[in-house]
Formats: C-alpha cells, structure tokens, sequence
C-alpha cells in the first residue's frame, strides 16, 4: 500500500475518532444550563483523556511487543503485570483492609501499583534478559510462569479473604474509566512522554529490528541492547496504563491486529498510529455503550475481553487455515 492510500486510511479513521469523541463529550449535555453544562464536562473529560491516554500506552506497547516477539498473536499481558495488579490489590485489601488509606486513597493506590510493578518489571526482565542471552521467546515463557504464579497468590489470598472484603475489592480489579484522579492522568502523560523520548531511537529502528538478529547486527545496529530497552519500555507503558485504570486484557491484540489488517504495510509508524486510533474507537465506543445502553451496569472491560477472546479464536483459526 502506498503512502497516499495510507494517509487517506490514517484521516478516515481520525475522523472516526474524532467523532465518537464528540458523541462522548456531547450526548446529554444540556448545553443551555451553564451549571449542567460545566459539571458534565468535568466528569467527562478526566475519562476521555484515561481513554486516550490508554489506547496510546497500550497501542503502542502492543504493537511493539509484537513485534519484538516477531508474533501477531501475543499481547504484553503475558508479561504477568495484569496478574501482579490483582496480587497486590488483593494482598493491600486482605492484609491492610478495604478501609485503609492504600485502599481508599486513588494517589497512593496508583503509586503503590506503578513503583512495584515498575520494580519488578525492570529488575526481573532485565534479569531474565541476561540470564537468556536475550531470547525474547524464554522471556515470554517465563512471563507466562510468573502469570500463573500470581494467580494462584491471588486465588489463595481471596478463598480465606472475608467475603465483604472481596465484595469491595472486585471493585477495584475490574478495569473502570470512573472517578479518575486528573493528577494521576498528568503524571502518567509525563512519565509515558519522557519514555517515549528515551525510546525514540528504538521506535525508528523497528523496522530493522523485525529483520531478525542477524540482519539488524550486520547493519550495525546493537540489537541486544535495543531489544532490551524496548522492552523495558513496553512493560513501563502496561505499568502505567494497568496503574490507571486497571488491567484492559485483550484490548492490545485486537488494536495492533486490525491495525495491520487494516494498513496492510510494514512501516510501523503507520501501524502505530493506526493501533492507537483503533484503542480510541474501541474505548471510547465501548464506554459510551456502557453508560448509555447498560447504565454502567457492565464496565466496557467485559465487553473487551469478550470481543478479544472471540477475535483471538479467529485469528488462530485463520492462521491454521494459512
């Protein structure tokens, strides 16, 4: 596909965005009562900048895993994050209790979440890095191992757990873009900005890094410590988006696929836009669905681990078909 057709693809789905974005932002707003007016808007636009700050964490970090991993059908949740976020929201609420000052307050919460798994994420993987020669697919199987291990703390933790106790914390381990603290989503647009900066070298080698270690090495290129920083990058990015709104699963792997059905190139800064604009739709789609036809009854999580478990079927099944 030439740049012209790209472009044109990129716009349409701008527009998209952009309109549901509008819908968001206006549907039931009584624009003629200023007081209404200005109350709406101050609930809305936390949430829609949660969304857009989401869909571009997780747009990015998907695609670029992906990538990484030379696999289309992998999503950054098999790094484990998802599964030490409910630990440790788990372990907070059993141990400290719902009422307690990390359970109650947003900021702490939200720092407590992004220190350990930020912690955890570099000592680990840059750990494991090393320890494997930088074989990403070792990494990967080891992620999966460290998944299973924190579900099985969690699932441990919540049989001996008070049941009022769980019924509170399941609150909290479903992903919501309700009551968000505008100072959390200002730290987390610094922190993933200054990421992205440190990284900008690695986002334009991408396209060289996919031709394999070999290739990339004889270009001159220092594909171990690329391929390291990267993805450190990419469990930082699902750290922070995690850390706001809770663990979104499958919401990577349907962005990052349709972003290549759809641009059918290999220049990853189309497809990375294009992945974060498919986050846009879904998400904001999604919750204006949740809060209009089931009045929040179903958080739009459920909705995307539907969609994405159904989507991965199809995936499997027409790889196989190939």
């Amino acid at each position: 596909m030439n740049k012209k057709a790209l472009a044109g693809r990129i716009l349409i789905m701008a527009i998209i965005a952009l309109l549901i974005i509008a819908v968001y932002m206006t549907i039931g707003v009584k624009f003629h009562n200023e007081r209404f007016f200005r109350y709406a808007i101050k609930l809305r636009v936390p949430k829609m900048t949660a969304m857009l700050v989401t869909s571009y964490a997780i747009g990015t970090a998907s695609f670029v895993f992906q990538s990484i991993i030379n696999n289309t059908i992998v999503t950054p949740c098999l790094l484990g994050l998802n599964s030490l976020y409910t630990v440790i929201h788990t372990a907070v609420v059993f141990f400290a209790g719902s009422g307690s000052m990390l359970a109650l307050n947003s900021n702490m919460s939200f720092a407590v979440d992004l220190v350990i798994m930020g912690i955890v994420s570099m000592a680990v993987y840059s750990y494991l890095l090393e320890k494997t020669k930088h074989n990403i697919l070792y990494v990967l199987l080891i992620g999966t191992v460290m998944s299973s291990f924190f579900a099985s703390i969690q699932s441990t933790l919540v049989r001996i757990m008070d049941p009022n106790e769980y019924d509170i914390l399941l609150t909290s381990l479903v992903a919501s873009f309700s009551n968000i603290n505008s100072g959390i989503i200002a730290f987390s647009i610094i922190l993933l900005a200054v990421i992205a900066i440190v990284l900008r070298k690695e986002i334009r080698l991408l396209n060289v890094l996919t031709l394999g270690r070999e290739q990339a090495v004889s270009l001159g290129i220092d594909y171990n410590k690329s391929v390291r920083k990267l993805l450190l990058g990419v469990t930082l990015y699902i750290a922070v988006a995690t850390a706001m709104v809770g663990p979104v699963s499958f919401l990577g792997l349907i962005i990052a696929n349709l972003s290549r059905q759809m641009f059918k190139t290999f220049r990853h800064s189309w497809l990375m836009a294009g992945s974060v604009l498919f986050g846009i739709i879904i998400l904001t789609g999604g919750q204006l669905i949740t809060e209009r036809v089931f009045t929040y009854s179903i958080p739009v999580s459920v909705f995307i681990t539907v969609g994405g478990g159904l989507y991965f079927l199809y995936l499997l099944l027409g790889k196989r078909r190939i």
